[in-house]
């Protein structure tokens, strides 16, 4: 309880914690539902990477970081051997969605805008942050839905919870290990290495020539690595820093914008799993990349505007 009680740390990061451990707990619960469902062809391996995750995420601040990486070693065998399926899925049946999708018509769209509306008024708020306006804005939309139907159980919102999390599977962590990887990249030095390669090819000086590389690298980077914010920290020391803020550029359009340049990035890779894959895996679509191949002309265009309002208004 020393967390919470705790001066050293905002109203915003201790509610944020709590919200950890809800979203922890709902992954314990994916894992032991899974562990007793007969009907899920990899009952141990599906139990053993929802609870680890489940671990790590709910009550991994007061885990030692060695117990951390222990666990999410565990946490990734079971999907490197294929071994997290999904078991009984506990669905509504056509003939109830389209009754409610009748009933409640364009009014269905309020819990979800609730959640970006809050979303915004937390960020907002000093010491709160967006994310913590992410949850207080699921938590209204599950009492909108509550009171537009009155089927909505908290049991409907567990099951239909786990089912989100059993379809996603284990591309659901990729989030989570694609952001530590930026953190270890910067810890490592990798900004400077790339500050040290791109030195011998960018003439000193020239803010233009910086921007492009800035943008196409942040874009490109941020395919590998598939999260833009992993990806701009790494960018932003080896060539934003030295090659174009260096020489006066305004940090705050050259920021903002590299940030959208990665975003280019992301809408090309399947790395960005809760973007490009997870979509695939909800409709059942036969094509895995058909997502990708639909946003990729559109990220180059993108990419050149953005390239183009940065050397403008530098």
């Amino acid at each position: 309880m020393g967390f919470f009680t705790s001066a050293d740390f905002t109203i915003g990061q201790k509610i944020l914690e709590v919200l950890y451990i809800i979203m922890g707990l709902m992954a314990i619960y994916t894992g032991v539902k899974n562990a007793r469902d007969e009907e899920n062809p990899s009952r141990l391996g599906t139990a053993v990477f929802w609870c680890a995750m489940g671990v790590v995420i709910g009550f991994g601040r007061w885990i030692p970081p060695m117990a951390n990486g222990i666990l999410i070693v565990i946490m990734t065998l079971p999907a490197i051997f294929k071994k997290v399926k999904i078991g009984k899925v506990d669905a509504p049946n056509t003939e109830y969605t389209k009754a409610m999708s009748d009933k409640l018509n364009m009014k269905i769209f309020i819990p979800a805008l609730s959640i970006g509306v809050f979303a915004i008024i937390f960020a907002l708020q000093p010491n709160y942050g967006a994310l913590v306006g992410v949850g207080v804005g699921v938590f209204v939309a599950v009492v909108l839905l509550i009171i537009f139907n009155k089927d909505n159980k908290p049991k409907v919102f567990l099951q239909d919870s786990e089912r989100l999390l059993s379809t996603v599977g284990p591309l659901s962590m990729l989030p989570m290990l694609l952001a530590s990887l930026g953190a270890i990249f910067t810890a490592g030095g990798v900004g400077d290495v790339i500050a040290e390669m791109v030195g011998k090819v960018i003439p000193k000086g020239n803010v233009t020539v910086g921007i492009i590389v800035f943008a196409v690298g942040m874009a490109v980077f941020t395919m590998i690595m598939g999260n833009a914010f992993a990806a701009i920290t790494v960018m932003t020391v080896g060539i934003g820093a030295p090659f174009v803020l260096a020489y006066g550029a305004d940090p705050v359009v050259i920021g903002m914008l590299a940030l959208t340049c990665g975003y280019c990035g992301t809408l090309c890779t399947p790395m960005a799993a809760n973007f490009n894959i997870v979509p695939v895996a909800m409709l059942d679509m036969k094509d895995r990349m058909g997502v990708i191949k639909n946003q990729v002309v559109l990220a180059g265009i993108f990419l050149v505007f953005q390239i183009c309002y940065m050397i403008i208004f530098k």
